[in-house]
């Protein structure tokens, strides 16, 4: 069965969508930890234009990140479909790794976003604070299931309110599991 070409959302406004954004709910992948919570990304525009990219999650009270930069994947078009590079290890920037971040919804306001990827395997939910009205995740989950993507694999993240600190907490250096994630492995 052929699916359809997913939609994309057009003429994104990146300086707008700056910032920490929470993961409200995501598909499992097999190399994030199961138990992780609290999990966030944040964005920062760069002077040369792309977004340096952080990601967090905390397990067992620990702090794992990764750090990243995101660029268009077109500069000629309008569609709202970023790269994302990571090197692995991260303490050893030798081997990069991209993986596809493709806008599916996001509303006018900047505040909640539906993230995707060609292959279908990974869905994000995101939302700019720790809790997300359920009128409006059930619009996303209905807007995934539109484009195509298996809906019943959608996982919650637990997100405590308020958010910890990010440099409070131990640090967990690993961070391969976000990237073998980013890259559908």
């Amino acid at each position: 069965m052929s699916q359809k070409t997913m939609e994309v959302v057009k003429n994104l406004d990146i300086k707008r969508y700056m910032g920490r954004w929470y993961e409200i709910a995501s598909f499992p992948s097999r190399f994030q930890p199961r138990n992780g919570v609290n999990t966030r990304a944040t964005y920062t525009l760069n002077e040369d234009g792309t977004v340096h990219v952080l990601n967090e999650t905390f397990t067992d009270g620990k702090r794992g990140f990764i750090e990243g930069t995101a660029y268009e994947a077109d500069p000629q078009s309008d569609e709202a479909k970023l790269k994302v590079k990571f090197y692995v290890p991260p303490f050893l920037p030798i081997i990069p790794i991209v993986g596809d971040y493709w806008f599916l919804y996001l509303d006018d306001d900047y505040q909640y976003a539906l993230i995707g990827q060609p292959s279908r395997n990974y869905l994000w939910v995101l939302c700019r604070q720790t809790h997300m009205d359920d009128e409006i995740y059930n619009q996303l989950v209905q807007k995934a299931k539109d484009e195509g993507y298996d809906v019943s694999k959608l996982h919650k993240t637990p997100q405590s309110d308020p958010p910890p600190e990010g440099d409070d907490a131990p640090k967990d250096t690993k961070g391969i599991w976000w990237i073998k994630s980013l890259l559908g492995m």
